[in-house]
């Protein structure tokens, strides 16, 4: 049975608004609209603003205990909706049944994390006698929210990536101006139903969608908005830093994650991981496994169990609970994967399985032979492609590992420690995850990367602490009435 489309509207400071512009909300599985949504304008930026800039100073003036009691409230809606958050992932994304199951459960942690958080966003003291001069001084830092946090978020996770910058900017008395993808804007909108249930006041939240191209530069470059959240393409990022002048910024711009496996390691275990890591969401997914070192002595083994389990994959349609994979997010990322794919082997890779195309899927390939200077080496895929490479020893892994313009995060299978060590102090990456793939996180660690991979960290608590500003606070005493000998 088709889907039904239906008309959305977008938030403009708590209020819901429809325009004459809309954009189409494709399936990209049946290539088929399921939604319509308000193209925004930069004077619906401009509007936003001015909202926020008032919701701003509610949301500075709300006390922790009402902050924490409407992030537990926007929770506890979307627990009791899953089925509609599960459904609306499917239908809009890549994701299938599972992983937006997946997503939705991952996104009640984060907002809670946020709530629980809220209480733990303490100052500190600071000893000014320490300094000559200074002994009838006494002081402490307190953490203020920088006003208007402005959150751009990508299509992979249409949910809980907006929950990353919604709600550690809301824990800390932030206003939030959102611009979802256009690809997946009905999860962030369905999210912000979730804060309005809640009780969320007025102008604190704004979800604009539309073209971030046309609203874009109007939004980040705009001098009342003190805070860019952005998870994205490097390019973009790099437009954005150039744009929006002197504010804070967090920035997570992807990554071609690569994970060594030693001769020591634990082949099934390895295998496992990375298969689940390389593939999961059709491969779009910053961390997921893209190159895989393997020394020399296991290669072929692993190489032919890696192949074996990657053949039991079962690529279909989203909604079959069956399924593992999905479709990329377009035909034309599709065609961009495809292309990639034969372009490294023209050049001397091989196949081993998979790499086939039909409309916008993409069966997982597994390439070997692989030139490090290849397209699907260097940059980053952001599709159902990994690449299983030989090496001689870990200090070559590592080598090859960092010739990258990227470093988010790596993995390494070993069973020994000094080598983890090794691993952990050498590799230029934002985590090491030990005994598993690339593809680690959980919700309350921080995350990002170094190199093109990003500036700052997310996590709920770092991301908090990146959305505020510290102001120190000093008072002279009057010493007289210390009691003297």
């Amino acid at each position: 049975m088709r889907e039904q489309m239906v008309i959305e509207r977008m938030l403009l400071g708590g209020r819901w608004v429809e325009r004459q512009e809309y954009l189409q909300v494709m399936d990209p599985g049946s290539n088929t609209c399921i939604a319509t949504v308000p193209k925004a304008t930069k004077k619906d930026v401009k509007r936003a603003i001015e909202l926020a800039k008032k919701g701003a100073g509610i949301s500075k003036n709300l006390p922790v205990y009402k902050r924490q009691s409407i992030l537990m409230g926007a929770a506890e809606y979307i627990n009791e909706h899953q089925d509609q958050f599960v459904r609306t992932i499917v239908l809009e994304s890549s994701k299938t049944v599972k992983e937006a199951e997946k997503e939705v459960r991952r996104c009640i942690e984060t907002i809670r994390l946020s709530a629980e958080e809220a209480r733990r966003l303490n100052g500190e003291t600071i000893p000014f006698s320490q300094m000559k001069g200074h002994e009838s001084r006494i002081g402490y830092i307190t953490h203020q929210p920088v006003g208007i946090v402005a959150a751009i978020t990508p299509f992979n996770d249409p949910l809980n990536l907006v929950a990353h910058k919604v709600g550690p900017a809301i824990a800390c008395g932030n206003a939030v101006i959102l611009k979802p993808s256009s690809e997946t804007p009905l999860s962030a909108l369905r999210l912000a139903e979730a804060f309005l249930a809640a009780g969320l006041p007025d102008g604190i939240l704004s979800v604009l969608t539309g073209s971030g191209k046309e609203i874009g530069d109007e939004l980040v470059s705009n001098e009342d908005v003190r805070f860019v959240s952005f998870t994205g393409g490097y390019e973009t990022g790099v437009g954005i830093t150039q744009k929006a002048g002197v504010k804070k910024m967090a920035m997570e711009l992807g990554s071609n994650a690569p994970t060594i496996v030693l001769q020591d390691a634990d082949l099934k275990e390895a295998v496992e991981a990375c298969v689940d890591g390389a593939f999961g969401v059709a491969g779009q997914n910053c961390i997921g496994v893209q190159r895989v070192y393997v020394e020399n002595m296991v290669y072929e083994r692993f190489t032919s169990q890696f192949v074996e389990k990657t053949k039991q994959l079962k690529v279909g349609e989203k909604k079959d609970p069956a399924t593992d994979i999905g479709p990329m997010i377009s035909e034309k990322e599709a065609r961009r994967v495809e292309a990639w794919i034969k372009e490294a082997v023209t050049n001397g890779a091989n196949l081993l399985c998979g790499g086939k195309r039909y409309g916008a899927y993409v069966t997982p390939a597994v390439l070997v032979n692989v030139g490090k200077e290849e397209k699907i080496i260097q940059e980053e895929v952001f599709g159902p492609v990994v690449s299983i490479l030989p090496v001689s020893s870990l200090e070559e892994a590592v080598n090859l590992a960092n010739d990258s313009c990227y470093g988010l995060q790596a993995g390494l299978f070993t069973s020994n420690i000094d080598a983890a060590f090794y691993a952990i102090e050498e590799l230029e990456v934002g985590g090491v995850i030990i005994n598993d793939s690339s593809d680690v996180r959980i919700d309350g660690m921080p995350f990002g990367g170094v190199k093109r991979s990003g500036l700052g960290r997310e996590g709920i608590k770092y991301a908090m602490e990146a959305m505020t500003e510290e102001k120190v606070v000093a008072f002279r005493v009057n010493n007289s009435m210390k009691k003297t000998d």
